[in-house]
């Protein structure tokens, strides 16, 4: 998986595991940490790296633990997002950056919010494209029930071993359809799906994957942190998992924020409207 241009790859070693990161982009650049969503790895950024690179940042790209070649953690409690957001920190720390930009999509835009509201000194700038703020998703699927809906395969997750089962069944085709079914046509080739598949088929991966989900319904009920960074948020209206309201209630606990709207973009938006979301990127982070 090496031919995206411009990229090298490294392990890092974090207290307690190591994760498989790509890198790219000058080293004097300014620290940028991009973090993936489920169920994508490292390369869920392609069309990012390069535009971005090119801009001037350094970026540091991980596979997050429980995901491609990083470790996997056995139980639940090692994915809760208190230790998620501390792996943000901690592979800032092992670069030696005293603070960074930080971008998350889905899963990875839950990581970035958390961290930037616990470490705020640490972030420079805060981007999100199609992730809630986890501190909202509770109180707005309780009061709107079409979000519950969208949300139910949430439910399904917290099964042990069956998701696991049915997910990697002829090789992962449930996921692949997922993918496929909820992006705009083009979003996905079948060689980027092979990518997927040989990441998702890593001893261990797709339990690692489904314990987020696991780790997220036992978060306590508390009234998050206020973000105090400089955020961006980027969101394709045609999500068919969240809602765009999820957006305009993250916004609501940032102090200074503004939502970007992508009208005909689905969940899937660094794929289906990448140079858009370069240019966007690009003008907010450099």
């Amino acid at each position: 998986m090496t031919d995206v241009a411009g990229v090298a790859f490294r392990r890092v070693g974090l207290p307690g595991l190591s994760l498989h990161v790509a890198e790219a982009g000058p080293e004097a650049g300014p620290p940028t940490i991009l973090l993936h969503g489920f169920p994508e790895f490292w390369y869920g950024w392609r069309h990012q790296i390069g535009p971005l690179s090119e801009a001037g940042l350094r970026l540091v790209l991980p596979d997050q633990r429980g995901y491609g070649l990083s470790d996997k953690p056995d139980g639940v409690p090692a994915y809760h997002l208190d230790k998620l957001a501390g792996d943000v920190i901690a592979l800032a720390d092992a670069y030696g950056f005293a603070t960074i930009r930080l971008v998350g999509h889905d899963w990875g835009g839950l990581v970035a919010w958390w961290t930037a509201s616990h470490y705020p000194d640490r972030i420079a700038r805060l981007a999100i494209l199609n992730a809630p703020h986890p501190g909202v998703v509770g109180a707005y699927i309780r009061s709107h029930p079409g979000q519950w809906l969208r949300s139910a395969y949430v439910g399904l997750f917290q099964l042990p071993i069956l998701p696991e089962r049915l997910l990697t069944a002829d090789r992962c085709r449930a996921l692949r359809h997922a993918l496929t079914g909820t992006s705009r046509p083009g979003a996905f080739a079948p060689s980027d799906l092979d990518r997927y598949v040989e990441a998702w088929l890593q001893p261990g991966a797709m339990t690692g994957m489904l314990n987020w989900y696991r780790a997220l319904a036992r978060l306590p009920r508390a009234t998050p942190p206020r973000v105090r960074v400089p955020t961006l948020i980027l969101w394709g209206k045609q999500d068919t998992a969240l809602q765009p309201g999820l957006a305009e209630a993250s916004l609501d606990l940032c102090e200074a924020g503004r939502i970007e709207w992508f009208d005909q973009a689905t969940h899937w938006l660094p794929h289906e409207e990448p140079a858009a979301v370069n240019a966007a990127l690009r003008h907010f982070l450099t």
